[in-house]
This record gives C-alpha cells, structure tokens and sequence, in this order.
C-alpha cells in the first residue's frame, strides 16, 4: 500500500514539472511582442562552425523606439564566443523592395546606406551587449 502511494506521489511531481515546462516552453517572448515593426533586410553569416560565428543582420524599423530595438537585438541568434550585430535603418529611407546583404567585413555597408543607419545593437563574444544610436556619425554615442 505504502508503495502505490510513493508511485503516485513521484507521478503528480513529474506531472507539474513537465506542465512547468511545457508552459515554459510555449510562452516565450518573441519578435511578434515588440510594439515596433520590424523586418529583416538582410543577413550575413560566415561558415565557421569551429570557431568565432559572426552574424550580421540588416533590419528596418518603422518608429526609433530604443528600447524595442534593444529587446529586438537580444532576440537574435547568439553563440558563445560569437559576435552577433543588428543594424536598424529607417524604414522611409530604404527602398521596400532592396535587400541588403551586409558585407563580412566592417563598415559592412556602403557609404549611402551608413547614412540612414539610425542604430546599432551588438552582442560581444563574451556576451556583452553595446547599443549605438547613429553609429556611423561621428558623434554617436554608447547608451
């Protein structure tokens, strides 16, 4: 008797730990619960499996909201010891239908494209995060 109790017991446990994390699972937040739009342009990533993964994405942004493009950015892929950038355009000045692949090596972008680049977020190998307003301006700052 005092056994079917011990199964029982060990069986509601795993029960609400697999209901935990099923819940968990399923209500991660996503891109779809930033209050911006967004849409990506372009991207670019090396063939390095073995070592730094770099990736670089071009995405354009309807409305400069900060700290949704801040959210946006640590949404992206992320690999230990890898270096992921996120570049935020204005969405009135690209061309809707022009897609941008960024190139692997800096600035990543032509000289007419720097100029309407209004942020940029980026995630350092060690995990550190950086987020630029106007980052190809001379006066652009570190927030």
């Amino acid at each position: 008797m005092r056994g079917n109790y011990l199964f029982y017991a060990i069986l509601i446990i795993v029960l609400i730990l697999l209901g935990w994390m099923l819940t968990d699972t399923f209500t991660q937040p996503g891109l779809g619960e930033l209050s911006g739009e967004y849409r990506e342009l372009g991207k670019y990533r090396n063939e390095n499996n073995t070592g730094p993964v770099q990736r670089i994405y071009a995405v354009e942004a309807k409305e400069r909201q900060w700290e949704d493009m801040r959210a946006y950015g640590n949404l992206m892929p992320h690999t230990k010891y890898g270096r992921t950038q996120v570049y935020f355009f204005d969405a009135g000045t690209i061309n809707l239908g022009q897609s941008l692949v960024p190139d692997p090596e800096a600035p990543h972008f032509s000289e007419e494209l720097q100029g309407k680049c209004i942020a940029k977020y980026e995630k350092s190998p060690m995990g550190e995060v950086s987020f630029i307003k106007h980052p190809f301006q001379s006066s652009s700052f570190d927030e």
